[in-house]
């Protein structure tokens, strides 16, 4: 996966986000939505995990089939 720098992420639109209102778990890729769902699964609160799952699912229906 390709390291997002700080001024790269700060130029992503919101709906680049799994959560666009904290600009938080960068999805604008596969690479990073999976990431994302990675990182969710070992530091994210319940409510953020069903968010993130469902903003991937949506965006990229084939990454996660087997998540929860």
């Amino acid at each position: 996966m390709a390291k997002l720098s700080t001024a790269a992420r700060k130029e992503l639109p919101t709906k680049s986000f799994a959560e666009p209102d904290k600009k938080k778990y960068p999805i604008e890729n596969e690479a990073h939505a999976k990431n994302a769902l990675s990182r969710v699964s070992q530091f994210g609160t319940p409510a953020e995990k069903t968010k993130v799952r469902r903003a991937v699912k949506k965006k990229y229906p084939s990454i996660g089939k087997n998540e929860k």
